[in-house]
């Protein structure tokens, strides 16, 4: 079966200094694939050059076996790909429910009809249904979390992209968060999950794939990743709680 998704030396340059540099890797379609590093790894950059609201210097971007090198966001999330942001993007003037609605319309469908319904089918999904008529300004940040996820959701992506959509969150609302993930992940898309929570990232990821000063220092299963002595120097410093 062809990845759903290839890098191949993507490359991206800030002021000459390389953020993310000659990253190669393949994501199996199905699959919750953990992305870890130290802070200025470029995680969240190669998730920006994937998501298209950042174009590469070089390097290529397959998916789903087209190429998607240096297409704008509306193209990515039009073909499929969609992201949740580190600190939530909500439109704080809109409703939650309207929020959701503007993820249908610009998503793979660009549904117009029926939108509210479905739009509710995605906060039920996230478990905030009952907080439809709010505006998003006045949600805390596990609920905000989960409006992310629900708006990205809404797109209907065969590719999310998930940016520590637990950090902020207590130990409960983590765990929800990643039942929620494994649920999504059960229903067909595929998961390419940035978090600094090892342990979150450690009990429902595999692979993982490492980076380090913009580059990919290593790809393997939970317990290759905790194990090895480069990652160990480089970002974990000691064995991730089990």
């Amino acid at each position: 079966m062809a990845p759903i998704l290839k890098l191949d030396k993507l490359t991206r340059y800030f002021a000459g200094l390389a953020a993310v540099k000659d990253v190669s890797f393949e994501l199996e379609s199905g699959g919750l694939v953990g992305l870890i590093g130290p802070n200025g790894a470029g995680k969240t950059t190669l998730l920006s050059l994937v998501a298209g609201s950042l174009q590469p210097t070089s390097g290529k971007i397959q998916f789903e076996g087209r190429d998607l090198t240096g297409a704008k966001s509306f193209k990515a999330v039009r073909s499929g790909v969609a992201r949740t942001h580190q600190i939530p993007k909500p439109f704080l003037t809109l409703t939650v429910l309207e929020n959701v609605e503007v993820g249908l319309r610009f998503g793979r469908s660009g549904r117009r009809v029926g939108g509210e319904k479905k739009a509710m089918h995605y906060l039920e999904l996230v478990g905030i249904a009952p907080l439809a008529p709010r505006l998003a300004s006045a949600l805390s940040v596990g609920d905000l979390k989960r409006l992310e996820l629900a708006r990205a959701l809404a797109a209907r992506p065969s590719l999310l992209l998930c940016d520590e959509v637990c950090s902020g969150l207590t130990e409960t609302e983590t765990a929800s968060i990643l039942r929620l993930l494994c649920d999504i992940r059960g229903a067909g898309t595929t998961i390419l999950y940035v978090e600094h929570n090892l342990r979150a990232i450690m009990s429902v990821c595999n692979p993982v794939i490492v980076m380090n000063y913009g580059q990919k220092l290593l790809e393997g299963s939970p317990d290759t990743v905790q194990n090895d002595p480069s990652v160990i120097e480089a970002y974990i410093g000691k064995k991730a709680a089990s």
